[in-house]
C-alpha cells in the first residue's frame, strides 16, 4: 500500500470547443496555414481542455498547487519540482474545427523511485478525449516530480560542446530556433503557467536551467509537424515521446525523422547532437 492509493482512478472531466480562434492561434504559433474548415493537424488536442486552476489556486512554479482535498486532482507527492517526462498517443480520428469537445481524466498509477538525483515521484494520467462524442485520442501520460535544487547547484544543461548532430543519417532533417516568443505563444495557447517557459530569474535561480526551457510537448508538437509534411496530414496512427535533456531557448533545436522497420523514429537534438526528446510513431 502506499500513501496515494486513494488517488489512483480519480477522474476529472472537462469540456471545450474547437472553435475557429482557437484553431487560427494554435496554426499562427507554428506559421501554419490555417484550414478551411475541416480537419486539424494531429496535436491540436494539446491546446483543448487546457488547466483551468483559479490564479490563487497555483503553487509558485505556475501549476496548480496540490494538496490532500478531494479537488486535487494530482496527489501531493513532496517534490516540488514537476516535468513532463513522457506521452504515449494514439490517434483514433482527426478533430475538426467546430466540434464539441470533452476529455476525461484518470490518474492511472502512481510509484515513488530513488534515482541518481534523489527521489522521484512518477505519476501515469490517461486522458481519453472525445470529439462530438466519438473518441478522438488517447493518451497516456507519465509526470515525474522531483526535489528541489540547491541554489549553488550546476545549470544545466551543460553548454553546448564542439559536436554535431550527423544529418545524413536521417531522411528529414530540420533546423529551427526556439525563441522566447515561441515559447510564450505555446504557454499562451496551451494556457501552461509553468514558471520554467517564460520566467529566466526563476529557471536559472530557483530549478538552475541554463536558460528558458522547451516545452516537451512543443518539441513533440515540432515533430507531429514535420511528420504531417512527410506523410500527409492525420497519418500517424499512433505517436510516442520521452523527454531525455532539457532543450533551452535561443539555441539551436535539429527536428530528425527517419523510416525505421516498425515505423518511423523521430528525434529533437540540441546543436551539438545531444538529444533532446526521443519520439516513435506509426502509421
Amino acid at each position: 500500500m502506499s500513501e496515494w492509493d486513494a488517488w489512483i482512478g480519480r477522474e476529472a472531466v472537462q469540456a471545450d470547443t474547437l472553435d475557429p480562434a482557437l484553431a487560427r492561434r494554435w496554426c499562427a504559433t507554428f506559421d501554419l496555414a490555417p484550414p478551411d474548415g475541416g480537419a486539424m493537424p494531429q496535436g491540436i488536442h494539446l491546446c483543448l481542455c487546457t488547466p483551468e486552476a483559479p490564479q490563487a489556486a497555483l503553487g509558485e512554479d505556475g501549476h496548480p498547487a496540490r494538496d490532500s482535498s478531494p479537488q486535487s486532482f494530482f496527489p501531493p507527492i513532496p517534490l516540488p519540482r514537476r516535468m513532463w517526462a513522457a506521452s504515449d498517443i494514439t490517434f483514433v480520428r482527426p478533430i475538426e474545427i467546430g466540434q464539441q469537445i470533452k476529455r476525461t481524466s484518470r490518474i492511472a498509477s502512481i510509484a515513488e523511485k530513488e534515482g541518481s538525483t534523489g527521489r522521484l515521484g512518477f505519476v501515469e494520467v490517461e486522458y481519453v478525449t472525445l470529439a462530438d462524442g466519438i473518441e478522438a485520442v488517447r493518451e497516456m501520460q507519465t509526470l515525474v516530480y522531483r526535489d528541489a535544487v540547491a541554489p549553488d547547484a550546476p545549470l544545466s544543461p551543460l553548454e553546448p560542446t564542439d559536436g554535431k548532430l550527423d544529418a545524413s543519417a536521417w531522411d528529414a532533417h530540420q533546423e529551427i530556433l526556439p525563441d522566447p516568443r515561441l515559447l510564450f505563444r505555446f504557454s499562451a495557447v496551451t494556457f501552461n503557467t509553468h514558471r520554467i517557459h517564460y520566467d529566466l530569474p526563476y529557471a536559472r535561480d530557483v530549478e538552475r536551467y541554463r536558460g528558458l526551457v522547451v516545452h516537451g510537448p512543443l518539441m513533440a508538437s515540432l515533430l507531429l509537424q514535420m511528420a504531417g509534411r512527410e506523410l500527409g496530414g492525420n497519418a500517424l496512427k499512433s505517436f510516442s515521446f520521452r523527454a531525455v535533456s532539457p532543450a533551452i531557448a535561443d539555441e539551436p533545436l535539429h527536428l530528425a525523422m527517419r523510416k525505421t522497420d516498425d515505423g518511423y523514429e523521430l528525434g529533437t537534438f540540441a546543436s551539438d547532437g545531444r538529444q533532446c526528446v526521443k519520439a516513435g510513431a506509426t502509421i
